[in-house]
């Protein structure tokens, strides 16, 4: 959905550490990291990216999106994301937001 919208994605697979994923937003100069999560469990390390990437320096220039089933805006804001989507399409809208993109009013949200 994101190409779709005209991002271009590096897609780093699944289960990547924070590290790789540091180190792919400095390779890529990345304005946004974008993580989703299906199970409870690997929420943690989205925590542990945010934390990465501003140990890293490259907070607040890179941002960071997280969508997935067991997530909550709540969730987002408590772990420092500069967005949250509950589905693909809202993911686009909300990136091209946080971007500073003009877009029309859509039901997700940018985390505060």
């Amino acid at each position: 959905m994101l190409e779709g919208g005209g991002f271009e994605v590096t897609d780093l697979g699944t289960n990547v550490g924070a590290e790789k994923l540091v180190a792919a937003a400095r390779e890529k100069n990345a304005q946004i990291v974008a993580m989703s999560a299906l199970l409870t469990t690997t929420m943690i390390g989205m925590r542990a990216v945010i934390e990465a990437l501003a140990q890293a320096g490259l907070r607040p220039g890179v941002k960071v999106l997280v969508g997935g089933a067991p997530l909550s805006r709540a969730f987002a804001d408590q772990i420092g994301a500069d967005g949250y989507s509950n589905s693909a399409p809202g993911a686009v809208k909300v990136a091209k937001s946080i971007l500073g993109a003009d877009d029309a009013t859509w039901e997700d949200t940018i985390a505060a």
